[in-house]
């Protein structure tokens, strides 16, 4: 009788056969086109002349006639989506550093056994990943607060995220106390420690919950939706929803740009949508490489 073959283990476990390869890559191949393919597509059109556009439809994947800026130029020429622009950006970079100043405070708090309250706020912190107070009571605070038609409407109520604070405060417990005891043996405060210590070993998670709320106040649609009524106070992500979900013809008067030379409505369309995209994608590679330092060994430490 002959000998069956020896299989090949791989981390203890049987290498795949080539076949199993070939399906493996080919389902992966599959699944990449089909988020890549329309990523091109989206800026293909954003950048294609209008005549090529009208010619294709609508919609053009590969450009033929050259680059032609005309959409971006419209749309940041000064008008509802220049100022949508600037909105988000406000609420993004203002957002952003109040909730990572009170993300980090809170978490450097949680993180120190002496601190007054230590174990009542922490329960009230866990207690908030559990139970939501619902889309109305947060309505009535936001107004009894004369928040509504504000941008702090949109920034204060999400300034802080419990799961947030639960992961910086693990990732500064585990840091060296030795080192926290020494500055302490020096005379230093804890305001100082936290500053000059504790924030400075902690830049990789800072780094990964800042862009999580960079990335949550630029996205941010349904609190503007709910609390702001005047449109020239509307973030980009509430033009996007006007203007590309629900299909809104753009005017002359909506771009600040004159009547004559507006591209085709898809190119439009698809350049805000670009807009709305490319900061994000421009941010993430700088921060990417701190999530398994950050998240993970904050959240395993906890």
């Amino acid at each position: 009788m002959s000998a069956k073959p020896r299989q090949v283990l791989v981390g203890g476990m049987p290498m795949p056969g080539r076949a199993e390869s070939v399906v493996k890559a080919v389902f992966l191949t599959v699944i990449c086109a089909l988020v890549i393919v329309p990523f091109i597509g989206v800026i293909s059109t954003s950048l294609a002349s209008p005549d090529e556009v009208i010619r294709a439809g609508g919609f053009v994947l590969f450009p033929k006639d050259g680059l032609d800026f005309s959409a971006y130029r419209s749309i940041l020429s000064g008008g509802t989506v220049t100022e949508a622009l600037l909105v988000s950006a406000f609420i993004t970079l203002v957002g952003t550093a109040i909730a990572l100043t009170l993300t980090c405070t809170l978490g450097w708090a949680l993180s120190r056994r002496g601190t007054v309250g230590n174990k009542p706020l922490l329960l009230l912190v866990l207690i908030s990943l559990l139970f939501n107070p619902g889309l109305i009571p947060t309505y009535l605070v936001v107004q009894q607060f004369g928040l509504l038609d504000s941008l702090w409407a949109v920034i204060l109520p999400v300034s802080i995220s419990a799961f947030n604070v639960i992961v910086v405060r693990a990732y500064f417990i585990g840091l060296p106390a030795a080192v926290f005891d020494s500055a302490q043996i020096d005379g230093a405060s804890e305001w100082r420690t936290f500053w000059h210590i504790g924030l400075p070993l902690s830049k990789a998670v800072v780094a990964v919950v800042g862009l999580f709320y960079g990335v949550s106040y630029w996205n941010s649609f349904f609190g503007a939706l709910l609390y702001l009524n005047d449109s020239s106070k509307w973030p980009l992500q509430l033009v996007l929803r006007t203007y590309v979900v629900n299909g809104v013809e753009i005017g002359a008067q909506d771009l600040g740009a004159a009547s004559e030379a507006l591209p085709p409505q898809t190119s439009i369309q698809m350049a805000i949508l670009m807009i709305s995209v490319v900061p994000i994608l421009c941010v993430y590679p700088f921060i990417q490489r701190h999530f398994a330092k950050g998240v993970l060994t904050g959240a395993v430490k906890g």
